[in-house]
């Protein structure tokens, strides 16, 4: 990848572990806000579609890490600090999203308009929950602080577009450089980015908010020094190969002093690990490197942890064994593992709430179920946990899964039905229904349904071709050709619309 591309690519995102810390007074409770220099270049309604943009493209990388239980768990311990400051969602009042990718190098990253993803070594490395909260605080900051508007105020760079186009760049640099390259000249492409060498005041003022964040709702502020800690000891194992990260944010013993003289004035705050942090490392931990080494790898690895004199310890490789044994397709040893982990939980009286607050364990027994064809006790099990958990999007979809496996169609669709009718920008919910009519042979509908799916994650073209596929099918109907043509006309006009804002914000800039 050229120094130009990646230069350029770096605008698009926010992207740190290690921040540089300024020493503020404690009392200072507000967040700031900005002048008008960054709407005027960037409003906060374009901010979110740029993110919205480049997240559309994320979601179908290999490596975005979509699963039920991580996602859940990592929206809820978000969306818990911002509950503690709601001043940071912005003057939008953004709807954040927090999700995994799988990368082993510690790191993380915004994108604009409240989008935050962790590397799974990040979550992996993280030895407490407030370690990782003390991240996402940092992340939030980025978000609040809207630095991506306001570095765009300085560049004047030229749109939307290409903007987005180098953004996904820099993710495809890490298998091929040929494609980061094709990908920042075509406008298309599959990623998330590595890395910002963002300026000294943006990451002082992510690291204030972050800050701020993390003591209201709640956390260890200690969580901070003893993660940076760490990060600042393993970079002594690196050479001029360090990851970019490391080069660009490097940790040093004032900052790090920095975060301790900011506790100073902060009385001392213990905060007990949910069980939910210890599973999703253990989740994270096998979905990472689902090879047949990195399996092995994770199996040895919990066995070691079993060890453990701690409770969460030993229930978390309980679990991990579990889903390792799962992927090695030894149902035996997953249920009797699944068992002893949830039989443990049920013994740990301040632990046990896991049981019916999260996904974690009923989405192992599902997957269990499925994978040993037993499709109608995993539908059963699917309805009984959604009873329990009605806003797990997770189970939603692995019940539409064991419903289809099950051969039951219509209940699928009209379940999928039910569920759009609520949840009209859910994407996969739309793909989920295009398999349902798939299966019914009614090809028109399927592709309609496709076409939704893609109007949803703004791929007009996408859309407008599945709409002229579904008008060719031999079922479309009167019905079908009335929907395809009410759909035509609206996309066609959005996407016209989109067009023009494009272009009325390139003039602008």
């Amino acid at each position: 990848m050229t120094k130009k591309v990646l230069r350029a690519s770096l605008l698009a995102a926010t992207c740190f572990v290690v921040p540089e810390i300024l020493t503020v007074d404690a009392a200072a409770q507000n967040l700031p806000t900005l002048g008008d220099t960054s709407r005027e270049e960037l409003s906060p309604l374009m901010e979110r579609r740029l993110g919205e943009q480049i997240m559309n493209v994320v979601r179908r990388d290999p490596d975005y890490m979509d699963d039920g239980p991580v996602s859940e768990y990592l929206n809820r311990l978000g969306n818990k600090m911002l509950d503690a400051r709601p001043d940071a969602r912005g003057e939008a009042a953004y709807d954040f999203e927090f999700f995994a990718v799988r990368d082993p190098v510690l790191n993380a990253f915004a994108f604009p308009g409240g989008f935050i993803g962790l590397h799974s070594g990040l979550i992996l490395a993280a030895q407490s929950e407030s370690e990782l909260a003390s991240v996402i605080g940092h992340e939030i900051g980025h978000v609040a602080q809207r630095h991506i508007a306001r570095m765009l105020t300085s560049q004047k760079f030229d749109s939307l577009i290409p903007l987005a186009a180098l953004a996904l760049a820099v993710l495809a640099a890490r298998t091929s450089p040929d494609a980061a390259i094709a990908l920042a000249t075509g406008g298309q492409g599959l990623a998330i980015q590595r890395q910002l060498n963002f300026s000294r005041d943006a990451e002082r003022e992510a690291d204030r908010v972050g800050f701020q964040i993390l003591r209201d709702s709640g956390f260890d502020t200690s969580g901070m020094v003893s993660f940076f800690g760490r990060l600042q000891a393993s970079m002594r194992n690196y050479t001029d190969n360090a990851p970019a990260y490391l080069r660009s944010h490097p940790l040093t013993s004032e900052r790090i002093a920095d975060i301790q003289a900011r506790m100073l004035d902060q009385r001392y705050k213990q905060h007990a690990d949910s069980l939910e942090f210890f599973l999703t490392k253990a989740r994270v931990r096998v979905l990472q490197d689902a090879t047949i080494q990195g399996l092995m790898d994770a199996k040895v690895f919990f066995e070691g942890q079993l060890k453990s004199e701690k409770d969460e310890d030993k229930i978390a490789a309980q679990y991990g064994l579990a889903l390792v044994a799962l992927k090695q397709f030894d149902f035996a040893a997953a249920h009797r593992w699944l068992d002893a982990a949830k039989s443990k939980t049920e013994k740990l009286t301040s632990q046990k709430i896991v049981l019916t607050t999260s996904s974690a364990y009923v989405s192992v027994a599902i997957d269990i179920l499925m994978a040993e064809k037993r499709n109608e006790e995993a539908v059963a099990e699917a309805e009984k946990a959604m009873q329990l958990l009605p806003l797990s999007r997770g189970l939603v979809y692995q019940y539409v899964e064991a419903l289809l496996s099950a051969k039951k169609t219509a209940a699928a669709g009209a379940f999928l039905r039910d569920q759009i009718s609520l949840y009209r920008q859910d994407a996969r919910l739309q793909n989920l229904l295009a398999k349902v009519y798939d299966a019914q042979g009614k090809q028109a509908l399927q592709h309609i349904a496709l076409a939704e799916a893609y109007a949803i994650q703004n791929t007009w073209t996408a859309a407008l071709q599945q709409l002229e596929i579904a008008r060719r099918e031999k079922d479309a109907g009167f019905y079908e050709q009335s929907v395809i043509d009410a759909f035509e006309r609206e996309w066609k006009e959005k996407h016209k619309e989109e067009l023009a804002d494009e272009k009325k914000h390139k003039r602008a800039m």
